[in-house]
């Protein structure tokens, strides 16, 4: 079976990394114009690379939660794609071995001058930190502004799906929100978040709870199908 996971912020949040935003619009005390955008970079590139030297800090000190190693195992029966929002490794180092990423990776950076020329990276990321061709290297992120590379990918992925799983996202942040309407029309979908934007319906089951509690039940529902 063609297993597609789509996740958001919520399934990291329960390893205690802080979500995107909180209600005032403020990630970290910082206005996300200030640190996710190329205009914040261009405006003060030392503000941008010292606030993402402070998550990936955090990032490296936290582990995979249950419900991470829950969807890696999941690969022992299925044939499994996790299709991510999130910038940490988390789901790699549960054991998930497909994972797009579609905002980019905390623990890589890329040149300014070539995209494709992309780095792992767990030091700091200073000013003065150049490629090979003497350019400045930047977070390997996708800022608001900016294209998702990986969206063409991540629409094809979808389309063969035989159960879409969503984790941990509110599916209003586009374009990954818009990812639902290219499953096919009988695929079911089971939906995991404590403030779900959608309702059960024919094709959608709805658990109104946190990933480490809800993913486990929608893998014991996947098994009934």
């Amino acid at each position: 079976m063609k297993i597609v996971v789509l996740t958001g912020a919520g399934i990291s949040a329960e390893s205690g990394l802080k979500t995107f935003r909180d209600s005032n619009g403020l990630w970290e005390g910082h206005d996300v114009m200030e640190v996710a955008t190329p205009e914040g970079f261009t405006n003060n590139p030392e503000l941008v690379l010292d606030f993402y030297n402070k998550r990936r800090k955090q990032l490296i000190e936290v582990e995979p939660n249950r419900a991470h190693k829950a969807l890696a195992e999941l690969e022992n029966e299925h044939d499994v794609t996790i299709i991510t929002q999130n910038v940490d490794d988390l789901h790699e180092r549960a054991g998930s071995s497909n994972v797009i990423h579609l905002h980019g990776e905390l623990l890589k950076v890329r040149s300014t001058f070539d995209e494709k020329l992309i780095l792992d990276w767990r030091e700091d990321l200073m000013v003065g930190d150049f490629c090979e061709h003497n350019h400045q290297l930047r977070p390997h992120i996708v800022w608001f502004g900016e294209a998702v590379p990986l969206m063409d990918h991540a629409i094809d992925v979808v389309g063969t799906a035989d159960v879409l799983v969503i984790v941990g996202t509110s599916m209003q942040v586009y374009p990954a929100a818009g990812l639902l309407q290219y499953t096919k029309d009988e695929t079911p979908v089971f939906f995991v978040d404590p403030a779900p934007a959608i309702t059960s319906s024919n094709n959608v089951t709805v658990f109104s709870e946190s990933a480490t509690t809800g993913v486990p039940k929608v893998i014991s529902a996947i098994k009934a199908l």
